[in-house]
């Protein structure tokens, strides 16, 4: 059980590069910028070659067309044989331009400052042309390592801007006093063979740390991982996961109330993992889930999160089909028991537990709040189960309440006494006789509320049970996790609309993740969300579900589903692991390739 910490450190390797990913400003900031660019490097480029009226015009009517002969490259590569091209599209490959061209420029602008001093305007185009090699390699390095272009259309796209510009400096020359040599031409010759080597030595070396780690290229992952945080696409990332992913066996619990023959609500437990992030995997399934229940059965669905981590993450939506297909399939509940204990809280060391029975069934929750907690390992559902039969119980759904985070998670030092406070709270609910009960229950999605704020589609579920005179608030929030502190000052207000206990759960759903520029790369609840809003909602909805408190009947069953492809430790920690090491050699291989690549081309270009 305590491997799931070392689970957390591998998937926090590669958590920490999301961050490293930028977002662009729109297609028509980044073409008003390549044409401002374009328009002052050209003059501050040409002007010093001839400080005069004809050289400032000459500047600007070379920034003008580099800025045209850029723009119409982007255009015809979008538009030809990258038009399907999931990642560069129009805007990106514009924002490639703009690089390029600040680069390019750099070289150029630096050349008109040595003109200055050594007179001869050879040495200008010299550095146009390092600059083009320059240009070339960087423009080679993003199509191959971000495109889905075979090789050839890579090298169309690669060559087409720079080529046009080295064409558009062959027919200024004249006017600028200079002309492309034999020894220029020759420096073509050997620089191009070069930047295409630095290149394919660079991917080379790279695909290797996938190849070595899980099997497949760095840059097919790094692809398929762009594809879908750029544009949202599934499937090239999850044909990899499903590659690496093997079967394993899902445990989903239900509790179902009732209230005159029909379903009023349902809690669904489900101990498969939702991520690994966004909308891959099973990220959305809490979502689906829900979504799903409450249009069939017209009654209000939760769905806290059960125990078990990333281990368990599903591979794909095909694998998500079958879990949301048994469940469907499992609604047909026959068994009823109008009797449940009142709600009892027990603590041990930190840990707290909460029990609940209904007929045979106990319903567990586990928390350390207000320290920080995170994925609870299956084995320890394994063992509270176990505890909940030797007592005579036919079943218990366990919930991992997923509420409190601020700092890392010591999940061996929380294991022993969230076990002993939940086997403490089933001995102390079995002391109690049970009787009939009342459930309400009420739904709220704050609009204002987005995924980038933490705040899942489910939006806030609340199920209350009235037992004798005791009000219990069962309240899901779809997000992953919640700022520490929160869930106390939540526990709190509803108490102030008549609430005597209860316990506030998050789904752990992934579709927050990876949607911002964080370390993390998601908010936890209350993060970024408006806390004095959120609780407001919370209030209301268990106002509603109070309002709506009637004597009810609950069911139970537990579903266990074979044969679904999940992304196992092993894979997990092989995955993350990749993208770390790949992050890595990529630094280093760029620093040391490309840096003597550049002295390489500067002798080359000295000599001749």
């Amino acid at each position: 059980m305590a491997s799931n910490n070392h689970k957390e450190e591998y998937v926090n390797k590669a958590v920490r590069h999301y961050s490293s990913l930028f977002r662009l400003p729109s297609h028509l900031k980044i073409v008003v910028l390549l044409f401002i660019f374009c328009i002052v490097g050209g003059i501050s480029t040409v002007f010093p070659l001839n400080r005069s009226y004809l050289g400032l015009t000459s500047g600007l009517l070379f920034g003008i067309a580099f800025f045209f002969i850029t723009l119409s490259a982007d255009v015809i590569i979008h538009y030809s044989w990258m038009k399907k091209d999931p990642i560069l599209n129009l805007r990106r490959c514009s924002a490639l331009s703009l690089f390029s061209c600040l680069f390019w420029f750099v070289f150029i602008f630096i050349g008109s400052i040595l003109i200055l001093f050594v007179g001869s305007p050879n040495i200008w185009v010299k550095l146009f042309l390092v600059g083009f090699c320059a240009t070339l390699i960087l423009r080679l390095l993003v199509f191959y390592t971000v495109s889905f272009a075979n090789f050839w259309q890579i090298i169309l796209s690669s060559f087409l801007q720079p080529v046009l510009c080295n064409i558009l400096l062959f027919f200024l020359g004249k006017f600028f006093g200079y002309s492309l040599s034999a020894h220029h031409l020759l420096f073509l010759l050997f620089s191009i063979p070069i930047a295409l080597s630095a290149n394919i030595i660079f991917v080379y070396f790279v695909n290797r740390v996938g190849k070595k780690i899980i099997g497949i290229t760095s840059l097919s992952l790094l692809k398929a991982f762009l594809a879908n945080w750029t544009e949202d696409l599934i499937d090239p990332l999850e044909s990899f996961f499903d590659k690496l992913g093997y079967e394993q066996e899902i445990k989903i619990s239900l509790l179902a109330f009732r209230e005159k023959k029909k379903i009023k609500a349902v809690m669904i437990v489900p101990a498969f993992h939702p991520g690994p992030f966004k909308n891959v995997g099973s990220s959305a399934l809490p979502y689906m889930i829900q979504n799903k229940l409450e249009n069939k059965l017209q009654c209000i669905v939760a769905v806290p999160h059960g125990l078990s981590g990333h281990e368990l993450n599903l591979t794909s939506q095909l694998q998500n089909q079958k879990v949301m297909d048994r469940i469907l399939g499992s609604l047909d509940f026959s068994t009823f028991s109008s009797r449940s204990t009142p709600f009892m809280r027990t603590k041990i060391k930190g840990a707290t537990a909460t029990c609940q029975i209904f007929g045979e069934c106990a319903l567990i929750s586990l928390t350390i709040a207000p320290q920080t907690m995170e994925d609870l390992p299956r084995e320890l559902d394994d063992v509270i189960v176990n505890e909940a039969e030797k007592r005579g119980l036919t079943s218990a759904i366990v919930i991992d309440a997923h509420n409190s985070i601020k700092g890392p998670f010591n999940l061996e030092k929380a294991i022993d006494p969230l076990r002993k406070a939940a086997v403490s709270g089933l001995e102390e609910a079995l002391l109690h006789t049970q009787t009939r009960f009342e459930v309400g229950a009420a739904r709220i999605v704050p609009e204002e509320f987005s995924v980038k704020e933490g705040m899942g589609p489910g939006g806030i579920s609340v199920l209350v049970m009235k037992v004798n005179d005791q009000k219990i608030a069962y309240i899901t929030i779809d997000g992953n996790n919640i700022i520490s502190g929160l869930r106390e000052k939540i526990l709190l207000a509803v108490q102030e609309i008549g609430i005597t206990d209860g316990e506030v759960f998050t789904t752990d759903t992934h579709t927050v993740n990876s949607t911002v520029l964080t370390k993390r790369g998601y908010h936890p609840i209350g993060e970024a969300i408006d806390q004095t809003k959120l609780i407001d909602y919370i209030k209301q909805a268990t106002t509603d579900a109070l309002s709506d408190l009637e004597p009810a009947e609950v069911s139970w069953r537990t579903e266990t589903i074979h044969k679904v492809k999940v992304m196992g430790e092993k894979q997990i920690e092989a995955l993350s692991l990749t993208t770390d090491e790949t992050v890595k050699l990529s630094k280093k291989l760029a620093a040391s390739v490309f840096s003597l690549t550049g002295v390489l081309l500067t002798i080359l270009i000295i000599l001749l």
